[in-house]
């Protein structure tokens, strides 16, 4: 037994050592060749007869066919790590040449790249992943404007925590409030009253009630304010009504002590009806002048999905005058409702009681809402419409004419005789 043990690892080294040497894998097979042996000795010894012999040719055929697979792997890599420089190269080709490329390709992405069947299907695929990067960035980019927009504010919270501990400044905005408090004292007993209609609030959902509160509540600040401030009067306000609550958490505890006047009774109870007129955007006549001895009525409605005829239909059932704002006869109106905000409303009603001029009151309409002011009579500026509609017109018709004329010239030729 042992010297057919020793007559293997001849056979084994003579065999197998040359094949590695050429590929310089000495090292890595030595272990292999002594396990191979050792194993094959071993179940020899257990399994072997005398009588069998081992059949040295298929050994070496295993052995070779093992090297040859190991060094077929270890050619497979440099070839592989080639076709991906190359492809590299082809990719930052397209990208000097103009292309739509990423500015990173991973190597998968590559790969992928390679197994793509055609050119046009290469390029597809680097576009979709240019695309890809391009929405991550603008995302990235949105993202840290966000951000950005939310740092601001608390920026100027800073700022104005600064300048609030000044002396000088907390001085000048307590002589400013007491002096905006004495005219809002002095609007109470000689001033115009202003009203708001408090009883909208079945027509809204709480959202829509809580934009409201808000909205007078610019009013309001407005309104004290002003030079000369109007007298403000909430009527058919109730208490514990959705209104009260909104109040109440913007003022707290101010609520009891603004400079206004709220009731619960209807402004037909407290004022005589010839003097009232209510303002609402449905009303078919226009105001033309302020008129500082009417009662003017806002109702305090803000309506998301534009209700028309509510606030009308309120005034004709009490036997009240209409009006509304002449934004046609100063406003160039783009495509949308005529309703304003109520801070809005107030705004150019202080202006107008202020310079009677409509054009710097109408200042107060957002600019999306028009395209500019007129300068010509709306009579002139309708003729030009029209002018230029049959201008139009014209044209059209000739244009169809002459398609006519080129795709059937026989009947043209006909018809012209």
């Amino acid at each position: 037994m042992q010297s057919a043990n020793m007559l293997l690892k001849k056979i084994v080294r003579s065999s197998v050592l040359p094949v590695a040497a050429q590929h310089e894998m000495k090292r890595d097979l030595f272990p292999l060749s002594r396990t191979l042996s050792l194993s094959l000795c071993l179940k020899q010894d257990n399994s072997c007869k005398p009588s069998e012999k081992l059949d040295l040719d298929a050994w070496k055929k295993v052995m070779k066919s093992g090297l040859q697979e190991e060094v077929s792997e270890t050619v497979s890599e440099p070839q592989e790590l080639s076709s991906l420089a190359a492809a590299r190269e082809t990719v930052e080709m397209w990208r000097l040449a103009g292309k739509l490329v990423p500015e990173n390709v991973s190597e998968e992405q590559l790969k992928t790249f390679m197994e793509c069947p055609s050119k046009s299907a290469k390029k597809k695929y680097l576009k979709f992943l240019y695309l890809k990067e391009l929405y991550k960035k603008n995302d990235k980019r949105k993202m840290e404007e966000k951000r950005e927009r939310k740092l601001e504010p608390q920026e100027q919270t800073s700022k104005t925590d600064e300048t609030k501990k000044s002396p000088f400044l907390s001085l000048w905005a307590s002589t400013m409030d007491k002096a905006y408090n004495w005219r809002a004292a002095q609007s109470m007993i000689f001033g115009q009253p202003l009203v708001f209609d408090m009883s909208y609030e079945k027509e809204m959902s709480v959202r829509e009630v809580a934009n409201t509160v808000k909205q007078l509540v610019q009013s309001e600040g407005c309104n004290r304010r002003a030079v000369d401030p109007f007298h403000i009067h909430l009527c058919n306000f109730k208490d514990d009504s959705l209104y009260h609550r909104e109040f109440l958490k913007h003022y707290k505890e101010a609520w009891g002590k603004l400079l206004i006047t709220v009731t619960e009774q209807c402004y037909t109870e407290v004022f005589p009806k010839d003097k009232l007129i209510y303002l609402t955007a449905d009303s078919p006549k226009v105001m033309k002048t302020f008129d500082h001895d009417k009662i003017y009525i806002v109702g305090s409605m803000v309506d998301k999905s534009i209700k028309t005829g509510v606030s009308l239909a309120r005034a004709k059932r009490l036997g009240l005058e209409t009006a509304a704002l002449p934004l046609d006869k100063y406003l160039l109106w783009n495509t949308g409702g005529k309703n304003l905000t109520l801070d809005q409303m107030v705004n150019i009603l202080l202006t107008l009681k202020d310079t009677a001029d409509w054009k710097k009151a109408l200042e107060f309409v957002p600019k999306r809402k028009y395209h500019g002011f007129v300068t010509k009579p709306v009579s002139e500026l309708k003729k030009t419409l029209d002018l230029v509609n049959t201008l139009k017109l014209r044209k059209r018709q000739e244009e169809v004419q002459k398609q006519f004329a080129k795709n059937y010239p026989k009947k043209y030729k006909l018809k012209q005789k």
